[in-house]
């Protein structure tokens, strides 16, 4: 495996079957965050683990997205072990729920403002007052849910509109991979916000409509495991098929068997 050293957040990232995965913390993640807005910049953040990765491997544009963007966190221990592995001893699980509680915290005092993008109103209605409940000074200045299907360029226009009527420094979209890796990449830059930011079941479970693994499972590299047997009949495909494969193509690519690039 290799890593490629110029990124747009200037982190290393180690090639991970083609996909560049930032060598981070939570801490450097959100300092990260801090400068991107601090600096008026406009980047997207992709909260990646083994089915993000394993879904690049099947879709090309979303690998290529994962590589465009300003940091793709390590959401999983296993993609955490390869950067330990790898030349990153310092590396550690970036968990998008966990980035969420850690970017709005530091937004009391920083005075960032967020969009909530993705789910339904009912889930949005509950981890807006669940953000709120946890930080008081919290500011949420919109929210949109999205119809299942694509929206027209004016509905797109509308949508925004509402951001950028907002005065969002921070959106936050909640639509799943890779629906919300490709609306982050068409989007980014398109919207005033300074950071877009996929975090995909955070939203459920910050709403508390799902719940997380125990930390000692998600620490062992077993939370698939729980949301396995939590949501079996719309889960077993992703976990059962995508696990085998990607241990067999990390194999592949450590012995040199097939190499990937981390083209843009």
């Amino acid at each position: 495996m290799t890593a490629a050293i110029e990124s747009g957040d200037r982190h290393p990232r180690l090639n991970v079957l083609g996909v560049g995965v930032s060598a981070i913390t939570q801490d450097i993640a959100l300092e990260t965050i801090r400068g991107w807005i601090t600096q008026g910049a406009q980047q997207f953040v992709t909260v990646t683990g083994v089915h993000g990765v394993m879904e690049s491997q099947r879709d090309e544009p979303l690998r290529r997205i994962h590589n465009r963007a300003g940091m793709v966190t390590p959401d999983g221990m296993p993609l955490v072990w390869l950067l330990r592995r790898n030349g990153h001893p310092h590396a550690s699980r970036v968990y998008g729920p966990d980035l969420m509680l850690n970017v709005c915290r530091a937004s009391e005092a920083a005075g960032w403002k967020h969009y909530l993008y993705g789910s339904t109103p009912e889930v949005l209605t509950d981890l807006q007052a669940s953000l709120e409940r946890q930080f008081p000074a919290l500011q949420i200045v919109g929210s949109f849910s999205p119809p299942f299907r694509p929206l027209t360029a004016d509905e797109d226009d509308d949508v925004i509109a509402r951001i950028d009527a907002s005065g969002a420094h921070i959106v936050w979209v909640g639509l799943s991979t890779p629906r919300q890796e490709h609306w982050m990449a068409a989007h980014v830059g398109r919207v005033q916000a300074n950071v877009l930011i996929g975090v995909g079941a955070a939203f459920d479970f910050h709403a508390g409509r799902k719940k997380q693994a125990p930390g000692w499972m998600q620490r062992r590299g077993l939370e698939w495991l729980f949301r396995l047997v939590t949501e079996p009949r719309r889960l077993w495909k992703r976990y059962l098929r995508n696990n085998p494969l990607f241990i067999a193509n990390v194999l592949r690519q450590r012995l040199g068997l097939r190499r990937y690039t981390l083209d843009e």
